[in-house]
């Protein structure tokens, strides 16, 4: 995926148009798009900001700041792109972290020198 589109997303989440960013990656990635809610299951763990069920393919997050959270956000797509695409995408808690952080490090390098050319 283009550093670009990996920031566009980001600036989708942090900018409240999460369905928006998961239309996106689900395109890209060519797998269906995940539905999103707000209200973790019952018998989450309370310490839980997100979870992906595969059941109902279903991101589901905390609270409403959680929506705008792209680490969450992207952390949580990355367990249903493994649950949906083939086994070349590994799933551990590990991966879906590095997941989420190119993302946000390709955000940051796009505003770093968006301010750097003014």
């Amino acid at each position: 995926m283009q550093k670009r589109m990996m920031s566009l997303v980001v600036y989708l989440i942090l900018d409240g148009k999460t369905e928006r960013a998961l239309d996106l990656l689900s395109e890209q990635f060519n797998v269906s798009v995940p539905t999103i809610k707000v209200g973790l299951p019952k018998g989450r763990r309370s310490t839980a900001l997100g979870c992906y069920s595969s059941k109902d393919r279903t991101i589901s997050v905390l609270n409403s700041d959680a929506l705008k959270d792209p680490f969450i956000v992207l952390h949580e797509f990355y367990h249903h792109l493994r649950t949906t695409a083939d086994a070349k995408h590994k799933g551990s808690e590990k991966y879906a972290d590095e997941f989420a952080k190119q993302f946000i490090e390709a955000f940051k390098a796009d505003v770093k020198e968006e301010v750097g050319n003014d």
